[in-house]
């Protein structure tokens, strides 16, 4: 493959890193490190599968190779090739209605393509597990991720699952002191370092109870109380967008969390699917 010639001064910067660590990488992650600097701000258009194929190894082999860079993951480095990518046109400039809308879509895309690296399905089971075995569930997040909270919290209802999501924290904060070992918590941060969620699930955790953690970053304050982490949503790509991106991202792991406790469950979540159904039923025009 032919090495780019056309780097931008900002491609510059990030050629100029990776060929700064080359020396240092050997084999398959060597091979990786040339097909970003031979695609450049192109990467923005390539999953992680396709980085692998390009460099004839394995998807795991790409993540390691970019975290021998110095970057989280191959999201973060695609995210750095994004923010490479060519200025659009002046007429798009122009129209903040269009910039925003391309600009929005990119983020949510860039965010949910990410997901399959970050998160691994062993520990989405291994979440949905500790959710089915727990006693009741209390579910905490603050500012937008709010908004996901409530989410996950009418989807487990209705499979099911005694759930309690405090909108105050102060309550929330009392309700994960209170939890027995049976029980479970679960916190929703982007940041993964917003005080109040941090606090609330080291008081859970303190209890003996299993914490997970729905974040954007594999390591925070968070994390590190968490005894399951998972983790999507990656870095802001554009600026100001990236609690939209997260939010968008967190919802696809609810559902997909969703999903896997229905099937864990079995007959006890199609039961209360049903009940749910009814009640939408009488609730419908």
């Amino acid at each position: 493959m032919e090495e780019r010639s056309d780097f931008s001064p900002l491609e510059s910067q990030l050629a100029a890193h990776v060929r700064a660590h080359l020396g240092e990488l050997r084999g398959s992650e060597a091979r990786v490190a040339q097909v970003v600097l031979d695609r450049g701000a192109d990467l923005v258009h390539l999953s992680v599968s396709d980085v692998a194929e390009l460099a004839g190894t394995a998807s795991s082999s790409v993540v390691r190779a970019c975290q021998r860079l110095g970057f989280r993951g191959y999201q973060e480095l695609k995210i750095a090739a994004v923010r490479q990518a060519p200025a659009p046109a002046p007429a798009d400039r122009r129209d903040p209605a269009a910039r925003a809308l391309a600009d929005t879509v990119r983020a949510a895309r860039e965010a949910l393509d990410g997901i399959a690296t970050t998160l691994p399905a062993d520990d989405l089971r291994a979440a949905a597990e500790v959710l089915d075995a727990a006693s009741h569930v209390v579910l905490v997040g603050g500012g937008l991720s709010g908004a996901v909270v409530l989410d996950a919290a009418y989807r487990l209802r209705a499979l099911g699952l005694l759930v309690d999501a405090p909108a105050d924290l102060h309550t929330a904060q009392l309700a994960a002191a209170g939890l027995p070992p049976t029980a479970a918590f679960l916190a929703v941060s982007h940041t993964g370092s917003t005080p109040t969620v941090v606090d609330a699930a080291r008081r859970a955790r303190s209890t003996g109870a299993p914490v997970i953690a729905l974040t954007s970053y594999a390591r925070s304050p968070l994390t590190e109380t968490a005894t399951h982490t998972l983790v999507a949503g990656g870095q802001d790509i554009v600026f100001g967008l990236e609690t939209t991106a997260s939010r968008i991202a967190h919802l696809a792991v609810v559902d997909a969390l969703t999903l896997t406790l229905l099937a864990v469950r079995g007959e006890r979540a199609e039961r209360a699917l049903n009940l749910a159904a009814d009640v939408a039923a009488d609730h419908t025009y």
